[in-house]
């Protein structure tokens, strides 16, 4: 099942999330790509894990949910989300077996060391999130990363190195073919938590994301009172930035029954981008309501409230008079 970010909760708990299968032992694999690891090393086991997969490819999600869904097994959900976010917002502490990265892209520019996935942060986040003496399972077939990461490993204080043979469903991925083709051979890793994950999480910031409400009048919002003539025709892309967000407001577009607009907003906060819809709609008490849609399935975030307040601020701009705040 293709899971939208606004599905889960903050954070999930895997009984809720693997109803039919709720006891057993859950695995995390970063970067799936065509989904060729799961179901074989799945089989593995006695019984096949709970699984959920993370990749930022959306046609890579279409093919790894077939090839599951060939393979028959429904205990795997996928999901379109950087791998950060899924740990820190969703998964609890202490809750996975494993986590699978088969072949990331290693960033080999110098300047661009700092996108790599395997440095010290993403260990400490991942150590919270692993039962104790659960690992991180490293196959690359890139040597500089895999020594890089080794060492990010020990700076993060909290995994032992474990070096073995990679897994044989390893092997069998796109790339492990296409590396093997050329004589290339694939190195593994196992770093396994030795840290307390429910002290480390403590420690750890957990990101502030709500689930989208289900009443509409849960959502950000405000109300206002425009002036006579109010037109956005004119309007003009602008950003806000705040500490820890980026709104972006790129157009406004009007109704064509009545005078309301819809504000299309870009909103990046770290790895997580969304983009959202803000409404500007006529209320029949003659005030003006700006919400946030529920199209897309938003999350609520500090920058999704920021982009209901940027819209807000520009129509107080324009000469409108605020009467209640709700972000």
């Amino acid at each position: 099942m293709i899971y939208q970010l606004s599905q889960f909760l903050f954070p999930d708990d895997p009984a809720r999330l693997f109803p039919e299968t709720p006891g057993r032992e859950l695995y995390l694999e970063i970067g799936f790509g065509d989904g060729r690891f799961w179901p074989h090393h799945a089989r593995t086991f006695a019984e096949p894990p709970n699984y959920l997969g993370a990749e930022i490819s959306g046609s890579s999600l279409q093919k790894a949910q077939a090839r599951l869904l060939k393979s028959g097994l429904t205990n795997a959900h996928l999901t379109k989300l950087p791998a950060m976010v899924l740990l820190g917002a969703v998964v609890p502490a202490g809750s996975l077996s494993g986590i699978i990265v088969n072949f990331p892209d290693p960033w080999p520019k110098k300047d661009h060391l700092d996108q790599r996935l395997l440095r010290a942060p993403f260990f400490r986040l991942a150590a919270s999130r692993l039962k104790p003496g659960g690992a991180v399972l490293l196959t690359t077939d890139h040597e500089e990363y895999f020594d890089f990461a080794c060492q990010e490993a020990e700076e993060s204080g909290v995994t032992r190195l474990e070096r073995a043979e990679p897994p044989a469903a390893a092997l069998e991925t796109k790339y492990a073919l296409k590396w093997r083709e050329l004589g290339i051979a694939a190195q593994h890793a196992r770093f396994v938590s030795t840290a307390d994950p429910f002290a480390l999480a403590a420690r750890l910031p957990r990101p502030d994301i709500q689930a989208l409400p289900q009443e509409d009048a849960d959502l950000p919002h405000s109300i206002v009172k425009l002036p006579a003539g109010f037109d956005l025709s004119d309007f003009a892309k602008q950003a806000v930035r705040g500490d820890t967000y980026t709104v972006v407001l790129l157009d406004a577009y009007r109704s064509l029954r009545r005078p309301e607009y819809t504000v299309l907003a870009h909103v990046e906060e770290g790895e997580l981008t969304q983009e959202v819809l803000v409404g500007v709609m006529q209320r029949p008490d003659g005030s003006t309501l700006v919400r946030l849609a529920k199209f897309g399935g938003p999350i609520i975030t500090a920058g999704v409230k920021a982009a209901v307040g940027a819209v807000t601020d520009e129509l107080v701009r324009r000469g409108a008079v605020v009467t209640h705040l709700g972000y």
